[in-house]
Order: C-alpha cells, then structure tokens, then sequence
C-alpha cells in the first residue's frame, strides 16, 4: 500500500514505514504530523484517484529530527568583465516516518 501526498508544496509517494525528507516542518521533533492532502491511495492493486484529494483519506507520520541538507554551491561568473560571486547555500530540512496510511 502506498499514498501519494502533498507535504510542503511538494508531492511525495509514501509507504508506511518509510522516511522521508521534506522541508522543515514547524513541528516540534518526535511530534505526530497529519497530512490532509491525499492524491491517491493504491490499496494491493485498487487505485483512489483524488480530484483533487481523496475523500477522508489521510496519511500520519511522526517527526523523526531536524536537520539541514547538504551544501550547494552557487557560482556566477561574467567573463571578461572582472566580475565573480561565490554563495554558498544549505536547506533546512525535517525527517519523518510514516506511520499510518488511512483510507
């Protein structure tokens, strides 16, 4: 059984013990988290399709940490022009587990 949800602005597919990571979510480390907005739900072969979310459909996890996600360097360069900028950049992000799809 797997559901695929909307978490943050992003779409994520989630089976039950999974993690995963998402941007950081303001709750508090080993809080429980519910996720309302359910896309679709494949229960051993029987798809719910949402339109947009599936109906009384929800997905709970537990926070697991928080943390920050590697670093990514930002670059820019005009050649010739003498002109160079270097920034350095590290998202924030939450760890959950799932632990229960509900359908």
């Amino acid at each position: 059984m797997y559901a695929i949800v909307e978490i943050a602005g992003q779409q994520f597919k989630v089976e039950k013990e999974r993690k995963v990571y998402v941007h950081r979510l303001p709750q508090d480390e080993g809080a429980d988290v519910t996720f309302e907005k359910v896309l679709l739900i494949d229960n051993d072969g029987v798809i719910s399709i949402g339109a947009p979310v599936v109906d009384g459909a929800k997905v709970t996890a537990s926070v697991l940490k928080h943390l920050k996600g590697d670093k990514v360097i930002v670059f820019k360069k005009k050649r010739r022009k003498g002109y160079k900028k270097k920034n350095g950049h590290r998202q924030y992000l939450s760890q959950i587990q799932i632990t229960e799809i509900l359908a």
